[in-house]
Formats: C-alpha cells, sequence, structure tokens
C-alpha cells in the first residue's frame, strides 16, 4: 500500500510540474505560425496577461470602432478626427496598431510600421500607434519612454499611451503588434497581422495591411479580412 502511495504522489508531482512548464511558456509566436489561423494559447507570466473570452472579444470585422482621446508623446491629445493624411487632408480611414517599446516583435517591426505609415498615409490612411500596457508592469513602455523611444526613431506617425487600459479592450486588442483598419467612417474593414513573417522582414510574402488597404482603394473587400496577429501578450497589474 506504501508503494502504490508513492507512485500517486510521483504521478501528482509529475503532473504539477508538467502544469508549470506549460504556464511558463514563452510569449508571442514565430514565423512558422500561420497568421491567418485564429486559435491562441495562453501564457504564464509575473503580470497579468490578456485573454479574451466569448463575452470579451472586442470588435468584429464591419463593427464600427469607438473614438478616443489620448496623449501624444508630444504632450498633446488625438481622437481620430485629429489625425490627417500625409497631405493634410481628412484621412480616408486609420491603420490603428497596438504596439509597445518592450516587446521583441514590437521592435522588430518597428521600421515597417514606419515604412507602412510613409507608404500608406501618402494614399490616405495613417498609422495611429497605441501602446497599451500598464507602465506599471512594464516600465520600458512609461510614457517618458515612449518619449525618449519616439525621438530615438523619429516617429512620423502618432505614438499615443492607453492610460488606465480603457481603447485596447474595445478594440478586443491581445498583441503587441496587432492591427486594425478603418475606413473612414470607423468602421473595422481589416484587423491581425501587418504581414506574414514576424521574423524576417526580407522574407515577407503577403503584405495583409497594404493589401487590404489597396481593397478598400479598390472599393472592394480585404481579403483576407482578419488573420492572427503575432506578438507579445498586453500586460496589465
Amino acid at each position: 500500500m506504501k508503494r502504490v502511495t508513492g507512485i500517486y504522489a510521483l504521478l501528482i508531482i509529475g503532473l504539477a510540474v508538467a502544469f508549470t512548464s506549460c504556464n511558463n511558456a514563452p510569449e508571442g509566436g514565430t514565423s512558422a505560425i500561420d497568421p491567418t489561423a485564429t486559435s491562441s494559447k495562453s501564457e504564464g507570466e509575473a503580470v497579468k496577461v490578456v485573454e479574451k473570452t466569448e463575452a470579451q472579444q472586442g470588435l468584429s470585422v464591419g463593427d464600427k470602432a469607438p473614438d478616443f482621446k489620448l496623449k501624444n508623446v508630444d504632450g498633446e491629445f488625438y481622437s481620430l478626427g485629429d489625425i490627417k493624411a500625409a497631405d493634410g487632408s481628412d484621412a480616408k480611414g486609420y491603420i490603428v496598431t497596438f504596439t509597445c517599446n518592450t516587446c521583441p516583435y514590437a521592435v522588430a517591426y518597428e521600421d515597417r510600421i514606419i515604412e507602412l505609415h510613409n507608404k500608406m498615409s501618402a494614399l490616405g490612411y495613417p498609422v495611429v500607434a497605441i501602446q497599451p500596457n500598464d507602465p506599471k508592469a512594464k516600465a520600458g513602455d512609461s510614457f517618458e519612454a515612449m518619449q525618449k523611444r519616439a525621438k530615438e526613431k523619429d516617429l512620423p506617425y502618432v505614438y499615443l499611451i492607453d492610460e488606465g487600459q480603457h481603447i485596447y479592450p474595445q478594440y478586443g486588442a491581445g498583441r503587441t503588434p496587432e492591427i486594425y483598419l478603418l475606413d473612414a467612417s470607423l468602421t473595422l474593414r481589416y484587423t491581425g497581422a501587418i504581414d506574414d513573417n514576424s521574423q524576417d522582414a526580407t522574407k515577407v510574402n503577403k503584405r495583409y495591411v497594404e493589401d487590404a488597404v489597396a481593397a478598400l482603394e479598390a472599393g472592394k473587400d480585404p481579403d483576407p479580412s482578419k488573420t492572427k496577429a503575432i506578438g507579445c501578450s498586453i500586460k496589465s497589474l
């Protein structure tokens, strides 16, 4: 009986170790993950991470997105209507991009996001970057750190902070970077990844956001209209 009990104890310990290993899995994904897939896995971290529930999915394609008034790195507050196209005209739409300073995926995409803004803003679709992490959970994502990063990279787009983390849950964002392409009426037309390779910009085959904008310009619906955002989970305390 003592031997049987010992075996049960070892089994219980083994299960506990396996559970702990699963909950300490690294963030994000790799380029081998298909961005068109919609499944996701949970991740254990020292701080709280965003895990969408069925009742908290945020926006679906075709929904009207909420506007906001958020502080930019220049200290001014911006709503979507305040953000113009490259020529100063009213925007035809907005590439709302949840991103941050600290996520390796977000950092890897910085130059691509700058390029995306410069190309798409000229067509009337500026990037609107929003930093959703709680600075208390990630000190590197503080407003001061955002200002420093914006200056270092000479960011050509607004870089807003979601103070109090009120906006990203309304959109349903769970990763950095994650895209929400809105048209002029603020209707969501595409959401997900920027392109199909989060690891290597030189090996991108599909540029989802650029293709989605091209579809809108042609009077068509983007196809695909949804892909899986690959990146770090949004942090909160």
